[in-house]
């Protein structure tokens, strides 16, 4: 069902600050900002190997993130699974018994 790690979420109190953290500081490659409205967060990616670090900023203090950081401090925030069809990967773990944020999939960065 899995292929690999997409990519590994890190919830960031400031994009800026860390963008400069990872590509400045530790020389990895930045491959843009993107905002993603729907989950009110602007996200960065640093593509690495076969996978990516995504750095994740609330944009509203409402936000799943900023509720994430505000409950948990800044740092890993999800690791992301590749799977050919995600529809049929959220309908085989609920079968499982694995609980699932989300029933149906969703646009994402």
């Amino acid at each position: 069902m899995f292929k690999k790690i997409d990519h590994l979420g890190i919830a960031v109190e400031d994009l800026e600050v860390a963008v400069q953290l990872y590509r400045d500081t530790l020389g990895l490659e930045y491959a843009g900002e993107e905002t993603v409205a729907e989950q009110k967060v602007k996200t960065a990616f640093f593509p690495l190997g076969e996978s990516s670090i995504e750095l994740l900023e609330p944009t509203d203090p409402d936000s799943p993130v900023a509720k994430f950081i505000a409950k948990r401090g800044a740092g890993i925030h999800h690791i992301a699974l590749r799977v050919d069809d995600v529809a049929k990967a959220i309908e085989e773990l609920t079968a499982q018994g694995v609980r699932m944020i989300d029933t149906v999939p969703r646009d994402g960065a």
